[in-house]
């Protein structure tokens, strides 16, 4: 058993259903599962602005319409921000340039497809719930939360011409008899650290009772999960981001999706003892 610290630290209100989040130069860029705003919020000022991704932007999107941004990672100095691939609408993908606001947007439907057809993935399993980018891969996180419960890390080298995809299926713990499945995941030097979260239900789209979250950590290379320890009985975790990093300790900051239309989120500290 790992040794955690799991507290809440602030509160922001403007966004709801908080899906993912990245800590950079004291601002916390987040997104929402059912909006189409990128959010930045200055801790120093607790200041919350809304960057609109698509004309005519809004917060809250019914549920078959809206792009299920599910992922977001930080690349160099832009926000990289894609959409789960669970429906047809879901493919989006966003370029955020933080130094200059410019805005890039693409479908990677073709990819999605591309992934669903190399490794059998129906179009009702795939889901897209955590994003990696180093100087030469990128990693997809599949949440195995459809039917056939298939965790999965799926990666390839980061250039255009290379599209050939690895997939190495990642067996999780379970809550409650329910396995906990992807949820986020990011890259702390040669480790990956991983959020997962029971629910139950065995539906990509649907939502269901939720049991618990758990915290990971699995070798970047090898992808052998080395740990896991189940931080929460009751919160469903989206995101996380570091925070702060010691030689003993490690500071993440996690959202929390709560499936409410309620415009404001919860931002937990979960301090966590370096494993060996």
């Amino acid at each position: 058993m790992e040794k955690f610290q799991l507290s809440l630290l602030f509160k922001i209100i403007g966004i709801g259903s908080a899906s993912g989040l990245v800590y950079y130069e004291d601002k916390l860029y987040l997104i929402s599962d059912n909006s189409t705003f990128l959010y930045e919020y200055s801790i120093p000022t607790e200041k919350l602005n809304k960057i609109a991704l698509v004309e005519n932007a809004q917060d809250n999107i019914a549920k078959k319409d809206k792009p299920d941004f599910e992922a977001i990672a930080l690349k160099g100095t832009d926000l990289v921000l894609l959409g789960s691939g669970s429906t047809e609408n879901r493919n989006m993908i966003f370029n955020y340039a933080i130094p200059t606001g410019k805005i890039q947007k693409n479908n990677i439907g073709v990819i999605y497809q591309k992934i669903k057809q190399a490794f059998a993935i129906s179009d009702d399993e795939l889901n897209i719930e955590g994003l990696l980018m180093n100087h030469d891969h990128i990693y997809f996180f599949q949440r195995g939360n459809g039917a056939k419960g298939k965790n999965a890390v799926i990666y390839s080298k980061d250039t255009p011409q290379n599209q050939q995809f690895e997939y190495v299926p990642i067996d999780l713990p379970k809550i409650k008899n329910v396995a906990a499945t992807f949820t986020d995941a990011i890259l702390v030097e040669d480790k990956i650290y991983f959020l997962a979260s029971a629910e139950d239900t065995n539906s990509t789209y649907l939502d269901g009772e939720v049991l618990g979250s758990i915290i990971g950590r699995m070798d970047a290379k090898t992808f052998k999960v080395e740990f896991t320890q189940q931080i929460s009985n009751t919160h469903k975790f989206e995101g996380m981001t570091l925070y702060k990093q010691s030689e003993k300790e490690l500071e993440f900051l996690l959202c929390e999706d709560t499936d409410s239309e309620v415009l404001e989120s919860d931002i937990y500290l979960l301090k966590l003892n370096t494993p060996n």
